[in-house]
């Protein structure tokens, strides 16, 4: 298989890097680059889906090697991750402000509904907001194609998850004509305008691309419909949207690149292996959230007064 590079386009893991021996996979993991640099989109260039193996697994000798070591290492992540959460929780409760929202973009079975399941679900539920955007409402419709969005964001304090998001106006707009092309070339300036103004007010952004393949999409429709459980999930109209394939990789090129910045960043999220989606989600919160390092606030009590007084009820 070709290789290219590590940024998600193609897997250069296994390249012979002199690693053998006893501690060297240690060195290799602690001298390996993060993952969210690995999987950043580079500010400013060209982007081509193409060029990106959604089969590959990047992050070398970080990365895990197969579906049991990726479901190992999301496991021996939860406790850090549950961890860091408690104390990005407990900060706001002294007026911290700071807050992560994960976006998540992708085509129909790229995994957004299961890394929701399979990522989120390390996390305490109190501190996650999660919202799926659809179709706009008759209201919706009303109002700027952000108001919705702002409507959702977490608050401080929390892990906030969009399943779809604001995105939806530049991509399923694009494609299917929904507005003017002015106005969906208007949007992506608005769209860093809403992102800058975001992350100076303290919210980290984590934006993830689901990068599925044409092929791996069949196969996962096919089995949406041989198991009658997962039928609800299916439409005819997944089919016709097949169709519009190399639309929607375009309007992703374009929304990618004009819309990844040191503030809000896009990450391409090899999406075919679902234990490497998974694990490659995780691995970048646990990145930000570590970054981030929210401390547990002092209180504003005497403790020993208080042990006390307990003590002396017995």
């Amino acid at each position: 298989m070709a290789k290219k590079d590590s940024k998600g386009r193609k897997d250069t893991r296994g390249s012979g890097s002199g690693e053998d021996g006893p501690g060297g996979a240690q060195r290799a993991a602690e001298s390996a680059p993060a993952v969210r640099e690995v999987l950043r989109v580079p500010v400013g260039e060209r982007i081509s889906l193409s060029s990106y193996d959604a089969s590959a697994t990047p992050g070398g000798a970080t990365a895990p090697r197969s579906k049991s070591d990726g479901l190992a290492a999301i496991t021996r992540m939860a406790e850090p991750l549950a961890n860091l959460q408690e104390r990005l929780w407990a900060a706001s409760t002294a007026g911290d402000h700071r807050r992560v929202l994960l976006v998540l973009q992708g085509m129909d079975t790229s995994g957004k509904g299961g890394t929701v399941k399979h990522v989120i679900g390390l996390f305490n539920p109190v501190g996650c907001r999660v919202h799926g955007f659809k179709a706009p409402t008759p209201e919706e419709q009303q109002h700027d194609f952000l108001w919705r969005v702002r409507r959702r964001l977490p608050q401080h304090g929390e892990i906030g998850v969009f399943d779809r998001s604001h995105y939806e106006d530049v991509l399923v707009g694009r494609v299917r004509e929904l507005a003017p092309r002015a106005e969906i070339e208007s949007r992506y300036g608005r769209i860093n305008d809403f992102e800058r103004a975001l992350a100076d007010d303290g919210m980290t952004l984590v934006k993830c691309f689901l990068h599925i393949s044409f092929e791996e999409q069949r196969l996962r429709l096919l089995r949406r419909l041989a198991n009658p459980r997962k039928h609800w999930k299916f439409s005819p109209s997944d089919i016709d949207d097949r169709a519009l394939w190399p639309a929607y990789q375009e309007a992703y090129e374009i929304a990618l690149e004009r819309c990844s910045s040191d503030a809000a960043p896009w990450y391409v999220i090899p999406a075919d292996r679902k234990w490497y989606r998974n694990w490659a989600i995780s691995r970048l919160l646990l990145e930000h959230l570590t970054a981030l390092d929210p401390q547990y606030p002092q209180p504003d009590f005497d403790v020993e007064a208080c042990r006390k007084r307990l003590q002396e009820e017995g």
